[in-house]
């Protein structure tokens, strides 16, 4: 089967494809404001590179957030229309969780902590071990130096993504916090999930489908003229 993945919940727009597990291709850039303009480029680029059409897709794949409003307004809503037009099924894959994969794992006791940023001091976060366990669930977090004391005071965590470096300087005081610089998100990441959901035929509701905002979407004070 092949799946259409399409990322857009953090600053980075990425789109992939993918056969039965393998991925065929991938565009992406990491910019913010961008991704309006350029997913659907992506995608069309990439199925002709394929060499493949629209109606050979099975299913389209999103991240679902949490993370930017508008960002994941454009990802989700874009994967909807593909698959009202192609008859074809929606899978969602949660953002942090997606992140996690993206991480090679050399230290199987090392807990993973993806972070994206949420303006501030917050961050949208959860916790995994490297066996795919949710160790803390996702959340919005106010970050300072006692944030995931009850987590680092027994083990080592990797944190990493767009919110972390901000937090380097609450967190990187403590010997158990490691940070990965330069992490950058992508729709490649998307690809076990979405294939184990897809044999598991775990699809979600095109028409109801809405992104996990995780908060409320606060508009900003339009600069002066």
């Amino acid at each position: 089967m092949i799946i259409l993945q399409i990322e857009t919940a953090t600053t980075s727009c990425s789109v992939a494809l993918a056969r039965n597990g393998e991925v065929l291709g991938f565009k992406e850039i990491d910019q913010r404001n961008i991704h309006a303009e350029v997913v659907t480029v992506y995608i069309d680029g990439l199925i002709k590179e394929a060499g493949i059409t629209y109606a050979d897709l099975d299913a389209i794949a999103v991240s679902c957030g949490p993370g930017s409003y508008t960002g994941l307004r454009i990802g989700v809503s874009t994967a909807k229309g593909l698959c009202f037009a192609l008859d074809k099924p929606l899978i969602a894959v949660e953002t942090l969780t997606a992140m996690a994969k993206g991480v090679a794992q050399t230290d199987a006791e090392m807990l993973l902590c993806p972070m994206i940023d949420a303006r501030r001091m917050e961050v949208f976060t959860a916790i995994f071990d490297a066996r795919d366990n949710t160790i803390k669930p996702t959340a919005a977090e106010i970050v300072d130096s006692n944030s995931f004391a009850d987590v680092l005071a027994d083990h080592k965590v990797l944190f990493f993504g767009d919110g972390a470096e901000k937090c380097r300087e609450a967190l990187g005081q403590n010997p158990n916090a490691h940070f990965l610089p330069g992490f950058t998100n992508s729709a490649v990441y998307l690809t076990g999930i979405a294939l184990d959901k897809f044999n598991k035929k775990d699809f979600v509701d095109v028409a109801y489908f809405e992104p996990y905002y995780l908060k409320d979407f606060i508009a900003g004070k339009k600069a002066n003229a």
